[in-house]
C-alpha cells in the first residue's frame, strides 16, 4: 500500500506544481481517493478565483462529492501536499474521509509566507479576546429555524 500511498501523493505535489506554474494560487495540490481511483483533485486556486476558500483540499473534496454525489467521502483517502490549514480541517472532517496523508508541515509553509499560526491561537482564544469582531446579534430569530430543522420530517441528517 506504501507504493500506492506514495503514488497518490506525488500525483498531490505535482497538481501543486502546475496550479503554481499557471499562476492560480499558492503552491498546494489535493487528491481524494476512493478503492484506489482518483474521484476528485484540485490545486489552490485563491487568486486566480478570488475566492479565499480555493484552497487545493476545498477544490479536492469539493470535485470529489460532485463525483461521488455524495456531501460525504466515506471510504476515502486525501492526499494533499501540505499539512491542512484550520479551514481545511475542518472541511477535511465535515466531509469524513477515512483518512488523510499530508507532505509538507505547516512549519515548512510558514517558512515560506503560508503562516496560519495566528489563526490556531484566535481558535483558543474567547471570543472577547480575539482580534477579528464577533457579535451575537438576531439569536431568537436564528433559533426559530433551527426549530423549524428540527421539526423537519424530511430533512436529511448529516
Amino acid at each position: 500500500m506504501i507504493e500506492q500511498d506514495e503514488q497518490f501523493m506525488r500525483r498531490a505535489i505535482s497538481l501543486a506544481e502546475a496550479g503554481m506554474n499557471q499562476g492560480a494560487g499558492g503552491p498546494f495540490g489535493a487528491v481524494v481517493v476512493k478503492n484506489g481511483e482518483i474521484v476528485g483533485e484540485g490545486f489552490n486556486q485563491v487568486t486566480s478565483t478570488n475566492d479565499p476558500t480555493a484552497h487545493a483540499e476545498i477544490v479536492a473534496i469539493r470535485n470529489a462529492c460532485e463525483k461521488l454525489n455524495s456531501f460525504q467521502l466515506d471510504e476515502c483517502v486525501l492526499y494533499t501536499s501540505c499539512e491542512p490549514c484550520p479551514m481545511c480541517l475542518g472541511a477535511i472532517y465535515w466531509a469524513r474521509p477515512a483518512s488523510v496523508f499530508y507532505a509538507a508541515t505547516r512549519e515548512d509553509a510558514a517558512n515560506i509566507g503560508f503562516d496560519d499560526r495566528f489563526i490556531y491561537e484566535e481558535i483558543e482564544k474567547n471570543f472577547e479576546n480575539r482580534q477579528m469582531k464577533l457579535v451575537n446579534l438576531l439569536r431568537g430569530e436564528g433559533l426559530t429555524v433551527f426549530a423549524n430543522w428540527t421539526a423537519k420530517t424530511d430533512r436529511t441528517n448529516y
